[in-house]
């Protein structure tokens, strides 16, 4: 057993000297991607790292900002509409511009390119993150905010001890929503095209791309199985394990339930090499897996809040200032645009989001059973972990042609058929989402609706619907996001050598980024995430609110 550990130590240095050396490479004008099956192993290992470097930088801005809006209350007024916006805005959007900064501050080697895919891939993963833990801050039970307060904890004790534990359980589920969420545009993202320019990188984003622009189903179907294998190695040798783990922080009182198990997390356990490596981190004055340490006398405490705050309002200042910069530089791109045109803007972007609440609509109706059914039973949960992921990680613009297709032969037109397309790529927010939340229900509670022999609809009417509801919320505002992101290529599809395009905001952004009109695709961008600033304000905010004052449990 610790021979097999020492060997994936092994396995792991060398691939991370092989992706070192890919990044620091000279930077080539064009790449031709080998459709051959033997490269497929090195395209997906570059691939998976550019995920899970971009779910680390995902990790560490939501553990920041979300802390930061759930804490600052003057500051929340700001950074939650422009976590609305930034969610909102599509990955064409910005694509552009991030490509070119990147590759013009680093001209010699691939690493600005690499780090362009890396940002493209994290805007795909970290707001739904963030939203979660923001949302998992407010809703901190009475009772264990109550005795933080009296055994007067530090702001990084009640972290540590109160409030990380408690919103692990939502974070670990949209972690891998969000790994799934990256995965979404990859194939835009490894093989970016600007012109005559081409921003290609070795990957298997860019190895399906070229396969789908050959026609070639050989290899369309190598990197599906690719994809796939990825995917089910990640969910077994990462996430089931993590998830494992996190049943340590279910709020309990019952000892009756269930425990998930990970063949993964149980061999390393036992594995005396790892044993013998967290002895030595584990030195006594961090005190890890002790406890909390004692409470700092009050002085300290109070000492070290004006330092906090005062670095919250210099970092808030700079990003007012940061953000009148850029709605500057915004207004003078946009002279180009006349009036009359942004009537007509206004007018897709409504079509859009009826669109996108349809396709919200559709997809709550099937993920609230299925996410209460595999959170309900660890032993669907075991056996439909790795489905899910693989049905969620999957690019879902590859299957666009065959959903295009039968649309075309149904006689449905895209603007009926975009919501479907939509739906393709949003719906696993709000099933991850209710997964979470059902896990989070204490298994207390659910033996007392056994107890009273309540009716399944009176289980799912008085204690499943009301415990799930504030994820459920969580849900419907990422998936509204996602939908409006994926506007961008459900509202503007090529079919059999001719563009199609339904009325709506997400196509004339497409069409501006083809043709490479940046005042128009600006202008396109800044209607959706009005819109969007709008409608979260009038609909979403109330549901939290509702959300965090009637249905989080122990409040």
């Amino acid at each position: 057993m610790d021979l097999l550990v020492l060997a994936g130590l092994v396995g792991l240095v060398f691939a991370a000297h092989r992706i070192a050396n890919e990044w620091t490479g000279q930077l080539r004008p064009t790449v031709d991607i080998d459709l051959s099956l033997r490269a497929l192993p090195r395209y997906t290992l570059f691939s998976l790292a550019r995920g899970l470097i971009a779910y680390g930088f995902s990790l560490a801005f939501t553990l920041v900002y979300g802390y930061w809006a759930a804490k600052d209350r003057v500051a929340e007024r700001l950074l939650i509409p422009l976590l609305d916006i930034l969610q909102s805005i599509p990955v064409l959007g910005f694509m552009p511009g991030l490509v070119l900064t990147l590759v013009a501050a680093f001209p010699s080697t691939n690493l600005g390119l690499e780090l362009a895919a890396v940002l493209m891939i994290f805007t795909g993963q970290v707001w739904n993150m963030t939203f979660s833990y923001f949302h998992s801050l407010r809703s901190v039970p009475h009772d264990l905010d109550e005795a933080a307060t009296v055994y007067r904890y530090s702001p990084w004790q009640r972290l540590r001890w109160v409030e990380l534990p408690h919103a692990t359980m939502g974070l670990v589920w949209n972690s891998m929503m969000s790994m799934a969420g990256g995965w979404f545009f990859l194939m835009i993202s490894e093989a970016f095209v600007l012109g005559n320019r081409d921003f290609r990188l070795p990957g298997i984003g860019a190895y399906m791309s070229v396969a789908v622009a050959r026609g070639d189903g050989k290899a369309m179907l190598q990197a599906v199985v690719a994809m796939i294998v990825m995917i089910v190695l990640l969910d077994q040798l990462l996430w089931r394990p993590v998830v494992v783990w996190s049943q340590k922080f279910r709020v309990e009182e019952s000892a009756g339930s269930e425990v998930a198990s990970s063949w993964f997390l149980t061999w390393l356990r036992r594995s005396r090499v790892l044993a013998w490596v967290g002895g030595r981190l584990r030195t006594p004055r961090d005190g890890l897996g002790r406890g909390p340490r004692p409470a700092p006398e009050p002085a300290t405490a109070a000492a070290r809040a004006p330092a906090s705050k005062t670095v919250a309002k210099i970092a808030f200042a700079l990003l007012l200032v940061g953000l009148a910069i850029g709605a500057w530089r915004l207004a003078w791109l946009l002279r180009p645009v006349a009036i009359g045109e942004w009537a007509g803007m206004i007018a897709g972007a409504l079509l859009t989001l009826a669109r996108v609440l349809a396709a919200t609509v559709i997809g709550t109706l099937w993920t609230l059973p299925a996410g209460l059914a595999i959170g309900l039973s660890p032993r669907l949960s075991r056996v439909l972990q790795p489905v899910t992921q693989i049905a969620a990680s999957f690019p879902a613009p590859m299957l666009f042609p065959l959903v295009i297709a039968a649309l075309h032969a149904s006689g449905v037109p895209l603007g009926a058929g975009s919501v479907l397309l939509m739906l393709l790529g949003t719906q696993w927010y709000i099933l991850f989402n209710v997964i979470a939340g059902t896990m989070a229900i204490p298994a207390d509670l659910r033996e007392a609706t056994a107890t009273y022999r309540l009716s399944r609809f009176e289980r799912f009417r008085r204690l499943y619907a009301p415990a799930v509801f504030p994820y459920l919320v969580t849900g419907w505002v990422t998936a509204a996001g996602g939908a409006w992101n994926a506007s961008i290529v459900s509202e503007y599809v090529s079919f059999h050598g001719r563009t199609i395009a339904a009325t709506g905001i997400g196509s004339r952004i497409s069409l501006a980024a083809e043709h490479g009109d940046l005042a128009h695709l600006a202008a396109g961008v800044l209607v959706m995430s009005a819109l969007v600033v709008l409608f979260n304000r009038t609909l979403w905010r109330r549901l939290y609110f509702v959300a965090e004052q009637r249905f989080a449990l122990a409040r």
